[in-house]
């Protein structure tokens, strides 16, 4: 009940609109000719201003104190990074070349995700035009991903206080591995991952609910599974905060998966996350991940969906929270 009042107030705000988390250095780190497309950050942010949403619900990042990286990452791997001393079995592991700009561009794409976590707690929902690099584990990075932001939003939400229960439900097309290793022993932290399993990693660190499917799986495999789980998970271990990795690469045309989930099937995905989510009055961060079409316009395409997704299902939930408050105060 007092999240219900506290969230019924926040939605009866004049004008209130989802905030976006964003900057624009997100697509100017050079990583040279690579499969990660980081001008999506560009193209989708420039895709939402065309469509009329305006730059003041556009919240600019900053990095991430290295204190608060060292909630989740060892000490010695963080100083690796900030004297660029990776060994040669690491830098191949990140499968990204690796450079003190990429650091910088790790440090503030977690401070995004933090403060996206912080506004989706104040406000219900907020959008993170960036983040989801769930391959980092403690101690090294992985698979495109430095520094891993949805662990570090997380522990620091924890570590202040400002929740006690937290669900991550990741929905790249790869196993979240990282996340899943750094809270394999926190029981507070639910990690929910829907994957390929004939796809990296090889070694999937248990979950604490793993849902596998297989290359050429399509639409209705991929959403009975989803189905299947939510929104009982939501209703059993009552989170305060859902972190949702909205990845495009499941996309049936995305080079490194090979699910064969259409741009409807994405959409309907969004609804099922997101709109149970809400519905159960509990605030949503949602977060890129990966995506790597040959046409990046398709990867962005799918982001924004998610956007609009997210937008649809928050006009529903502020409609039956203001409906649920009349009938509550006609009944007192």
């Amino acid at each position: 009940m007092a999240l219900f009042r506290r969230l019924s107030s926040l939605f009866k705000r004049k004008g209130f609109q989802i905030k976006f988390i964003y900057s624009d250095d997100y697509w100017m780190v050079d990583i040279g000719n690579h499969v990660f497309p980081v001008r999506k950050y560009r193209l989708l942010y420039e895709k939402l201003l065309s469509m009329g949403i305006k730059r003041i619900n556009f919240i600019e990042a900053s990095p991430a104190s290295t204190e608060d990286v060292r909630l989740v990452h060892s000490a010695r791997y963080v100083k690796k990074l900030q004297t660029g001393k990776l060994s040669h079995s690491e830098m191949l592991a990140l499968e990204i070349p690796y450079s003190a700009e990429l650091f910088s561009f790790a440090l503030l794409y977690v401070g995004g995700t933090i403060l996206a976590a912080q506004n989706a707690l104040e406000e219900g929902m907020a959008v993170h035009i960036g983040g989801g690099f769930h391959h980092a584990f403690s101690g090294h990075g992985e698979g495109f991903c430095v520094l891993n932001d949805v662990a570090v939003a997380v522990a620091k939400l924890r570590n202040e206080g400002s929740i006690q229960k937290a669900m991550v439900v990741d929905c790249d097309v790869h196993q979240g591995n990282g996340t899943a290793s750094i809270f394999a022993n926190t029981e507070d932290v639910f990690t929910c991952s829907i994957h390929q399993m004939d796809l990296y990693p090889a070694e999937k660190p248990e979950s604490t609910l793993d849902i596998g499917l297989w290359s050429g799986d399509g639409d209705d495999k991929y959403l009975n599974a989803l189905r299947d789980h939510i929104p009982r998970i939501y209703e059993e271990f009552q989170p305060d905060l859902i972190v949702y990795l909205a990845g495009a690469d499941p996309y049936e045309k995305d080079q490194l998966g090979g699910l064969q989930i259409t741009k409807e099937g994405l959409m309907e995905r969004g609804k099922i996350v997101i709109g149970e989510a809400l519905r159960l009055c509990i605030p949503t961060v949602v977060l890129l991940a990966g995506g790597y079409a040959m046409d990046v316009e398709d990867t962005v395409q799918v982001h924004l969906n998610t956007i609009k997704t997210a937008q649809q299902m928050s006009r529903k939930y502020i409609s039956r929270l203001r409906s649920s408050a009349k009938s509550k105060k006609r009944l007192s």
